[in-house]
């Protein structure tokens, strides 16, 4: 998927104590942010901001991620952590 036009995207998670939330926004050209998907989830694989299982906690912040991108109808490659 690939969204049209020549409109900036960026994508940021925020990994909370308890859940994952993915954004993905559009810049336009007037420096507008739109927010054009979300995806969320539980965040799994850390212990009090420890990593116990990397295995669960990159699953968990790829299908927040995978939520966003079927919302924004784009594919992301680069996120930055909020």
């Amino acid at each position: 998927m690939a969204r049209s036009g020549s409109n900036e995207i960026i994508a940021s998670v925020d990994i909370g104590t308890s859940k994952i939330v993915a954004f993905i926004a559009e810049i336009n050209g007037d420096n507008e942010l739109k927010i054009i998907g979300v995806g969320r989830g539980p965040l799994r694989g850390l212990k009090k901001g420890v990593v116990v299982n990397i295995e669960s906690t990159v699953d968990s912040i790829g299908k927040a991620i995978k939520q966003a991108e079927g919302i924004a109808e784009c594919d992301i490659n680069t996120v930055l952590q909020a």
